[in-house]
């Protein structure tokens, strides 16, 4: 196919959705964004928000991108949606959401336990795997319906994720991708596909195979936009749309990272490190390796909850005068938050932060987070660089996890997300890491690891591979400073590393004490 043939994402992450073209040497050539609400919370730690809601962010999207854009439509080859993970969608026989969907951010669940036999208790306990079995039988957002909304559970005629909720809006189809199936589902993820029907999560879970979509490996047909999509959007009626992944899984295709020597690290809503592997591997045991995009591939990740979250936290609560200003400027707040940044040195003058909002890789559910060092002399600046610098610490501890889990070196890091915009945060993560850092080429790589697929799908190149070669290309790239990385490697050595096992045990009697509080 020739290269004016144009590719059109779309990314409905946490605190956006985007519509976007792409051609296919990889270049962005339109983009719209609509900004959306990430949930409503009726009670505490509840998350949710109305299914129809993100198809009409997404169709307005869509919309936007045609009206402020002189695109062809004609010229677009294929069409491929990208979303948030793990945000559950429930749909009745008449093909309509039955309830708001649970966002990935909720943190209800149940006290029950799954009914296993007892070989495979056994079995469970004796290789220490029962208490993760245990963690997603009550993580599941099936077992909280069924115990608590249980004649609406009766209802329940398929039970997706977001991905495949748009993709059933746009082709009347359920199917989705195998890269986009992350969740508390009966999914093997060695296998990379629905569990046998003997598997022990079945019992866990009370999903049924009829509940679930088709998946498909990323590269193929997932249908045709229908009429009554295509009046909606404004896509071209007919055209083909083409399985990808989720947000991160095509984040980490689309800076390039298709190997375990090169660390695609992600400042999004949820913070992340991830390796691509052709073998299945635990970063932490029991913890699943989730689909790549390229098909039969791993993405090993480590994360931080609520990472670059913690930016919008900050502005919400400390950055009403970086708001007001950059309404004056007609500005992005985030822009200068930079100044705040340059203001501090390296280090924040001993204040440390642990950035655990919300637990992470396996912590119990009484992690914390924490800010030690306070003297007189910190401002507001300081608390906003040391929140910057203990999200960057946490990274850090996580690559050498994956490092050791991995047994190679990681040699090469290509930092997207909101994150990797601002120069000061790419600086701080070289000097924490100790390494030099690469931008991609764009910020928008989870909606080009998308367009990737569409290009593989349709086509325009006959694999992953060459695709990737193609479609990502280095930016800018940022060398630690010598005297900060000397800095943070003490700071992080001697205080970081130490502070979750000192402050353990203070979680645990606040976690205790604060269950009364609810």
């Amino acid at each position: 196919m020739e290269n004016h043939q144009y590719l059109l994402s779309i990314d409905n992450g946490t605190q956006s959705v985007r519509a976007m073209i792409f051609n296919s040497q990889g270049q962005l050539l339109a983009k719209s964004k609509i900004d959306i609400e990430p949930y409503f919370s009726s009670q505490n730690g509840w998350a949710e928000q109305y299914a129809d809601y993100f198809w009409e962010k997404l169709c307005l999207a869509c919309q936007t991108l045609w009206r402020e854009n002189s695109i062809d439509k004609q010229a677009i080859a294929a069409v491929s949606v990208t979303t948030q993970r793990a945000t559950v969608v429930t749909m009745g026989k008449n093909h309509q959401p039955l309830r708001p969907a649970i966002s990935w951010l909720d943190q209800r669940q149940v006290d029950s336990k799954p009914v296993l036999g007892v070989f495979e208790s056994a079995l469970m306990a004796l290789v220490r795997a029962k208490p993760l079995v245990d963690l997603m039988h009550q993580q599941s957002e099936a077992n909280w319906l069924e115990q608590n909304e249980p004649e609406l559970w009766k209802q329940v005629s398929k039970f997706l994720l977001l991905s495949g909720y748009h993709n059933y809006k746009l082709t009347g189809e359920y199917k989705d991708s195998i890269a986009s199936t992350v969740g508390f589902v009966p999914f093997d993820y060695k296998t990379q596909q629905w569990a046998e029907k003997n598997d022990w999560k079945w019992r866990a879970i009370p999903i049924t195979r009829d509940m679930l979509p088709e998946v498909l490996p990323a590269g193929s047909k997932l249908g045709k936009i229908t009429a009554t999509a295509a009046i909606e959007t404004g896509i071209p009626e007919g055209l083909t749309l083409i399985a990808s992944g989720s947000d991160k899984a095509c984040e980490v295709l689309g800076t390039g990272c298709t190997d375990s020597h090169t660390g695609s690290l992600s400042y999004g809503s949820l913070a992340t490190i991830n390796i691509a592997s052709d073998k299945y591997l635990e970063a932490i045991p029991f913890y699943p390796a989730y689909p790549g995009v390229v098909p039969g591939t791993f993405n090993v990740e480590m994360m931080v909850q609520r990472g670059y979250w913690m930016v919008s936290w900050f502005k919400q609560e400390f950055g009403l005068h970086e708001t007001q200003k950059s309404t004056e400027q007609k500005v992005s707040p985030e822009s200068l938050f930079d100044q705040l940044l340059a203001e501090v040195p390296a280090g924040s003058d001993g204040l440390m932060l642990q950035p655990y909002w919300s637990p992470s890789n396996g912590d119990g559910p009484e992690t914390r987070g924490a800010i030690i060092g306070f003297t007189e002399s910190h401002t507001r600046a300081h608390l906003y660089r040391a929140m910057i610098e203990g999200l960057t610490y946490a990274l850090r501890e996580s690559k050498e996890l994956l490092e050791k889990r991995s047994g190679k070196s990681i040699t090469r890091l290509v930092v997207s997300g909101g994150g990797s915009q601002s120069d000061q945060i790419m600086q701080i993560t070289a000097d924490i890491f100790g390494m030099p850092v690469f931008r991609p080429h764009t910020f928008e790589t989870s909606s080009l690891g998308a367009a990737i697929s569409s290009a593989v799908g349709v086509g325009i190149y006959p694999d992953f591979t060459s695709a990737v070669v193609n479609m990502t290309h280095q930016g800018d790239c940022f060398e630690p400073i010598t005297t900060h990385q000397v800095t943070y490697n003490k700071l992080y050595n001697q205080v970081y590393k130490k502070m979750y096992r000192q402050l353990k045990p203070s979680y645990e009697a606040l976690h205790q004490i604060s269950e009364g509080f609810f």
